[in-house]
């Protein structure tokens, strides 16, 4: 019975992502930026619920931009969740854009792509959200630069902060964690981190116990003179608090 729910809930899945392609490649063209923005979130809340992942979210996301959120990262399954929450335009690895269908939903909902070992490529995406901040977008990014298990936070990487200071752009902190949704306890079944794949990870995901995503949003926060060292780290420590309520 296990393995017949795993697979009933990976067809539903593929049936999202193909909804999500179809509705990309037949409507974006011809709708407005607010219209996609509406069917990015309601298509991550379709997906999430076809995984089986209920969405609890504390606080309250911004009603508009410009913002920059910044959130720990611990999951693909990061962007479905904060989509879910709040429409927002990520940030993501160059390659993400050349994978199948992923590529063409990712690219769909505005990411920004960066090439990371690129340290001028870098420098362009900084630029580039610092632009989207100033024509007033919301923007998330995960500043620890890489997945971990949840459990602690890596540092955060300042380069990007320095965008939303070229915006003189508010900061929401946001706050990500996985529980049991039955124990309440810290899950690791969406952990993606290290030697996973991604089918691994989904798999683990489809036959593991039911998982809620919790999003906590923070206050926003201007720079108030802060470099990006130091506000980054004010940052980093927002978000730990926020993981412990």
């Amino acid at each position: 019975m296990k393995l017949l729910r795993a697979v009933w809930t990976a067809l539903r899945v593929i049936a999202q992502v193909l909804s999500g392609v179809g509705i990309i490649l037949t409507q974006f063209k011809r709708i407005d930026q607010p219209a996609r923005e509406a069917h990015v979130q309601a298509w991550a809340n379709r997906m999430l619920g076809a995984l089986g992942i209920t969405l609890e979210v504390r606080g309250e996301p911004v009603a508009q931009g410009p913002t920059m959120m910044v959130a720990n990262h611990i999951s693909w399954l990061d962007i479905l969740v904060m989509h879910g929450a709040r429409y927002c335009r990520f940030v993501s690895k160059a390659d993400v854009k050349h994978w199948p269908l992923i590529g063409t939903l990712a690219t769909g909902a505005g990411t920004i792509y960066i090439e990371r070992e690129s340290r001028r490529d870098a420098l362009r995406v900084v630029h580039h959200i610092a632009e989207s901040l100033q024509r007033g977008e919301v923007v998330g990014v995960f500043p620890e630069g890489t997945t971990s298990d949840g459990l602690g936070l890596l540092p955060f990487h300042a380069n990007i902060i320095q965008a939303a200071i070229a915006a003189h752009a508010p900061v929401q902190p946001v706050a990500l964690q996985y529980v049991d949704s039955a124990t309440r306890g810290a899950s690791l079944t969406p952990c993606y981190v290290g030697d996973d794949t991604l089918v691994g990870s989904v798999w683990k995901l489809l036959t593991g116990a039911p998982v809620t995503a919790v999003v906590s949003f923070g206050p926003p926060q201007q720079s108030q003179g802060r470099d990006r060292r130091a506000w980054a780290a004010d940052l980093r420590t927002a978000v730990g608090s926020l993981r412990q309520t």
